[in-house]
């Protein structure tokens, strides 16, 4: 006969403190985009163009697809950030959320995009590139 199997109380507290932890994280993340989406939008766009990842015909029009990118992200559920994200989930070792909604942006809807002329790099080179701008933002 199977023995049931009964968790242990410690086990329980760690996971309710790891995922306490985890979901704080996020919303502190979300709440800096909330205050500077705009400047993290700039600041990935000119990024991109002066690491020649991307080539555009506009770099207003760049700048405000990611702001609108951004400000999906803040107003998503948790289950769109994550079927978002879960081609590119094992781009990187730990992963930032963020970094990774903005990069699935990116590669997948903005290279469809009439001013976008063409997306060069690979996506480790185009998340290194977004992420790299997201952490000056996001202390987290």
């Amino acid at each position: 006969m199977a023995k049931d199997y009964r968790p242990n109380v410690r086990e329980s507290n760690v996971i309710s403190r790891l995922d306490s932890a985890k979901e704080a994280a996020r919303a502190a993340a979300i709440n800096q985009l909330y205050e500077g989406g705009e400047d993290l939008a700039n600041r990935i766009s000119m990024k991109l163009i002066e690491d020649k990842l991307i080539e555009t015909k506009n770099k207003k029009e760049l700048e405000r697809q990611l702001a609108g990118c951004i400000k999906t992200l803040i107003a998503a559920e948790d289950f769109d950030v994550q079927y978002q994200i879960a081609p590119l989930r094992t781009l990187v070792r730990r992963p930032n959320f963020v970094s990774l909604y903005i990069t699935a942006f990116v590669i997948e809807k903005l290279i469809n995009h009439r001013t976008i002329i063409d997306i060069y790099g690979t996506d480790e080179e185009i998340y290194e590139c977004v992420n790299s701008q997201v952490i000056r933002l996001i202390r987290v």
